[in-house]
Formats: structure tokens, C-alpha cells, sequence
């Protein structure tokens, strides 16, 4: 995978490892990629020995989010250190209070400065407050989200002036107002990570070419087994939202970006495809959308 290496540069690469077993050797043929986790947030020793096994056992790529300026800053870190496995994502993620327009402009700032530079990145994790919002209106208050709808179309018209991938943090009736911004600045490629939403939506953002990915919980979540099963395989990916933990069969365990060969299964048994074909679709959709070899 390319990481933060200069536009055009070709990066190292990555092991592939042996699995055990003919579906798993059938699920490890093809490369797998975790287009959604948050490096900086695992621990060093942990991140580390996680990157490695990941390495040995078939992951050529992972695309690592960031919170806020320092977070991004972090993240930058990271993929310096990994190049050929760490794609960065810089941005801010909404679930949290609004950046003052000094800060905000300071992020923008410090993201023009890395595409100057020619640095291979993405633009997020960065959307709206679905869950925040819902958190307030469910204990009776009122939320006023327009600062974050203009922060998410700053972000917006960078990633369509910059023309860098758009990770979003954006579900349900978000995800409708996220895309209407997105069709204004003409945002061509758009990554909604572990999206949920109704029909109208998930058609607006297939209809506009974009992609969406599922996590680990496309084994037992209801909503998510069925997006999984028919949105366009052609933008569908696979991630973890790691350190994020998981239920079901995954009750307790840390999350890994192996955990998406588990998800790439999951997906091809939905769809009635053979594995090996599932996870090859999956990873050509993330090296497109990335700009990955």
C-alpha cells in the first residue's frame, strides 16, 4: 500500500503470510485492506505487534483516521514510520465540540501544507454528529448542528479542490444531508464508513459512485448484513473502526485488522460468491478509491 511517501512514488512491499486450511487459504489469497482505523489510538507496544502480524498474514493496507489536528499529526507519524503499509486520513471527527474558526482553519491550513508537499493522504474522518445529536434530543434538549454542517462543507470543498478520498462519519438521516454537500462541491470520491441508512440514501450515494464499507458486525447485525448483500460490489470495502470493539462471535477480543478477512467472508456468503473472488473485488475497490498499488 501506498503510504506517505511523495506523489507517484512506489512503495515497498507488504509480506503476504500462509493461512491454515483450504477457505482460509482461499480468503488469504487475495490482499485484504482495513479501510477505517484508528492507529494513534492503540497503545505502542500493541500497535506495533498488531501491524506485524497483520503484515505476516496478508494485510497490504490500512487507511488510519484522525480526530483532530494533534490526532492527524500523530497519524502522520505513524505512516512516515509504515509507508508501506499506513495510508493517513487527516481531519476532524464531529463527535465531539465544534473547533473554534481559528482552529479549524489551522487543520485546513496544515492539510494544504501536506498536499504542497506532495504527501499521499486522505481527507477525515470528518462528518456529522448523528449519535450526539440523538443523545441530546432523546434527553429532551435541543441541538443546533449548523456549525457542523459548515465545518463538514469546508472539509467538503477541500477534498473536491484537493481531489483526495473523503472519509465520512456520517449514518441515517446524516448521511442524506452529508450527500447533498457532497453533490454541491462535487466530490468524486467519498468513503462512508460503516455506513447505516434507508433505501433513499443508500441509493443517492450509489447512484453518485461512492463507496461504503462494513465492519466485523456484518456477521450479526440485521441492517448491516443486508446493505452488505446489495450494494454495488464495486464500492464496497471492508474495515474495523479499530480500537472499536465488537460483539457476537468477537465478544472480547481486541480488534485487529484481520478481523476484515472475517467480514470479506461474511460478504461472499451473503452474496452467494466464492470467497477468494469476494475479497479480490473488495481490495481492487480499496486501492481505486485510495489511489493504491
Amino acid at each position: 500500500m501506498e503510504g506517505i511517501g511523495k506523489e507517484g512514488q512506489a512503495p515497498g512491499q507488504a509480506k503476504q503470510g500462509q493461512a491454515g486450511g483450504q477457505a482460509e487459504r482461499g480468503a488469504a489469497a487475495a490482499a485484504l485492506y482495513d479501510t477505517h482505523l484508528h492507529l494513534e489510538q492503540y497503545g505502542e507496544q500493541e500497535r506495533e505487534s498488531m501491524l506485524e502480524e497483520a503484515r505476516r498474514e496478508g494485510v497490504r493496507g490500512i487507511v488510519a483516521v484522525s480526530m483532530d489536528l494533534a490526532s492527524s499529526r500523530r497519524t502522520r507519524e505513524l505512516a512516515l514510520r509504515h509507508p508501506e503499509l499506513v495510508l493517513p486520513a487527516y481531519g476532524w471527527h464531529p463527535e465531539q465540540p465544534l473547533l473554534q474558526d481559528g482552529e479549524l482553519d489551522e487543520l485546513i491550513g496544515w492539510i494544504r501544507e501536506r498536499h504542497a508537499d506532495g504527501e499521499r493522504f486522505a481527507i477525515g474522518e470528518v462528518g456529522l454528529p448523528y449519535y450526539t445529536r440523538s443523545e441530546v434530543e432523546s434527553a429532551g434538549g435541543s441541538f443546533d448542528e449548523r456549525g457542523y454542517i459548515g465545518t463538514l462543507d469546508r472539509f467538503a470543498a477541500l477534498a473536491a479542490e484537493l481531489d483526495r478520498p473523503l472519509v465520512l462519519h456520517a449514518v441515517y438521516e446524516d448521511a442524506f444531508k452529508a450527500a447533498k454537500l457532497l453533490l454541491r462541491h462535487g466530490v468524486r470520491r467519498a468513503h462512508f464508513h460503516w455506513y447505516k441508512g434507508d433505501a433513499e440514501t443508500t441509493g443517492v450515494l450509489a447512484q453518485a459512485g461512492w463507496s461504503v464499507s462494513v465492519t466485523p458486525d456484518v456477521l450479526y447485525e440485521p441492517e448491516i448484513r443486508e446493505l452488505a448483500a446489495s450494494y454495488p460490489l464495486g464500492q464496497l470495502m471492508t474495515e474495523t473502526d479499530g480500537p472499536w470493539p465488537f460483539e457476537g462471535p468477537f465478544a472480547g477480543q481486541p480488534t485487529h485488522p484481520l478481523l476484515v478477512r472475517e467480514a470479506a467472508r461474511e460478504i461472499a456468503r451473503l452474496r452467494g460468491l466464492g470467497e477468494r473472488e469476494t475479497a479480490e473485488a473488495l481490495a481492487g475497490n480499496a486501492r481505486r478509491l485510495y489511489g493504491l498499488r
